[in-house]
């Protein structure tokens, strides 16, 4: 069963492009407050800020967030699918991996996406453009970061296969969410549901489990890496991924976690002195082919272009 492949418009490419930057950056927050917080204290105090940043924005642009009880039963589902699951193992993790094997294990979240959206949707069905286009995504995300991040995979398998439950629960978290379109629920207004419904959950959790009041008081570096983190890859992140769910589909919002390396590497290049190796260009190459083949339109102009020239 295959069905036509949804692409996306040039303000949903924009969209998601300034996604994977403000995902990306998460690598690096997390790598930094790690070394001073404990995993369930980091993920309650990212969705805790994430959530008033949010209310914040709700208030000050007119905007009320809906009282229903079904769709705070939604908010609460998709809380654990999208943010209490995935934040708490790719924090936990990353504390026994390097940021590079994390995010190039992250980076499987389209591959489990297909997959379910061709089991539990009608639109997004599975096809060979979509299988092809993944894996060669995927080849290049491995490339870019380097065959020796996956010298760690003989590392602790624990930790990937906490990195891996993620990418499934954020799979599983965006064909969840297009029920909040169903819903007529703003954007804006689902973030902030889902992430403070995630705050509920989680600061109890931490409090009970990590005790984070009894720990030392983090530095500056390491508060403004929880800020960073809450703010711009949580608040503002969620607010443009639930835009693009909404009109672009659960496979389409996923390709996301493929090009979370690619701005890595180029912030890292452009603010850090980190140095643009060959590698990247390839690897970025390969991404852009595996993009094109899911998105589709490329293909169907060259099919149309030809079917032309033969008649």
């Amino acid at each position: 069963m295959e069905s036509e492949v949804k692409s996306m418009n040039h303000s949903e490419w924009v969209m998601l492009i300034v996604l994977s930057v403000l995902w990306g950056g998460s690598f690096f927050f997390v790598g930094v407050a790690v070394k001073a917080l404990p995993p369930l204290t980091i993920v309650s105090l990212r969705v805790t800020l994430a959530s008033l940043t949010l209310l914040a924005v709700v208030h000050f642009s007119g905007l009320r967030l809906p009282m229903r009880r079904e769709v705070w039963i939604a908010f609460l589902g998709m809380s654990f699918l999208n943010n209490v699951i995935p934040f708490s193992l790719i924090v936990w993790g990353q504390t026994h991996m390097s940021s590079g094997l994390a995010s190039i294990l992250n980076a499987t979240t389209p591959l489990f996406t297909v997959i379910a959206a061709h089991v539990l949707t009608r639109d997004e069905k599975m096809n060979l453009m979509k299988v092809f286009g993944v894996v060669i995504g995927f080849a290049g995300v491995v490339i870019m970061i380097g065959y020796e991040a996956l010298t760690g995979l003989g590392g602790s398998i624990y930790g990937q296969f906490a990195i891996l439950g993620a990418a499934v629960s954020y799979s599983f978290a965006g064909i969840y969410g297009r029920r909040f379109r169903q819903l007529g629920i703003n954007p804006i207004a689902t973030a902030t549901g889902q992430v403070t419904a995630s705050s509920v959950i989680l600061i109890p959790i931490a409090m009970l489990v990590e005790k984070p009041f009894t720990l030392p008081s983090p530095g500056l570096e390491v508060w403004s890496a929880i800020l960073g983190l809450a703010v711009l890859s949580t608040a503002l992140a969620y607010i443009l991924y639930f835009r693009v769910l909404a009109t672009a589909g659960a496979t389409n919002v996923l390709l996301v976690t493929l090009l979370i390396p690619v701005s890595a590497i180029l912030l890292g290049t452009a603010f850090l002195g980190e140095q643009f190796e060959l590698k990247h260009l390839f690897g970025m190459g390969l991404i852009s082919i595996g993009l094109l083949s899911i998105d589709g339109r490329v293909f169907k102009l060259v099919r149309m272009t030809n079917s032309k020239i033969e008649r």
